[in-house]
């Protein structure tokens, strides 16, 4: 069976792959920037609460402060992925990749919240073509 078969399958790769990634070890802080961890943490408690709207409000203001930090975009991607928002987690993603300098691991990571919004979309071979730049990142 192929990947273009079983689409469900495809997502719970993904999704797996992106987890693994995730755990590989841990992040650096978002900032050293008080206000802008502060922001932040109010934006992954709201998120936790449910208050989608308002952590992505409070993503904003932190990107206000530090509009070139590659990690504060991936956080505004990663809850515009949560919202469903899938066009625009992407867009946030590649503007997180480009800030992101030479840190491949993050970049890769990027690339596979990429893979799985354009899959969201059905946009299969954009998928594909978005884990393939994760796995050339990750040699």
């Amino acid at each position: 069976m192929n990947r273009a078969d079983n689409p469900k399958r495809f997502v719970l790769l993904v999704f797996a792959a992106t987890l693994v990634a995730g755990c590989a070890g841990l992040a650096p802080p978002v900032s050293d920037n008080a206000a802008v961890l502060t922001l932040i943490d109010s934006a992954r408690a709201d998120t936790a609460a449910g208050r989608t709207d308002s952590a992505a409000a409070a993503v904003e203001r932190a990107l206000r402060i530090e509009p070139k930090n590659p990690r504060l975009w991936r956080e505004l991607a990663q809850l515009r992925f949560t919202q469903a928002e899938y066009a625009q987690a992407e867009g946030f993603a590649a503007r997180s990749n480009s800030w992101a300098g030479s840190d491949h691991a993050f970049k890769a990571a990027n690339w596979r919240l990429i893979a799985e919004a354009r899959e969201r979309r059905g946009d299969r071979s954009g998928a594909l073509a978005a884990l393939a730049r994760a796995a050339e990142l990750e040699r």
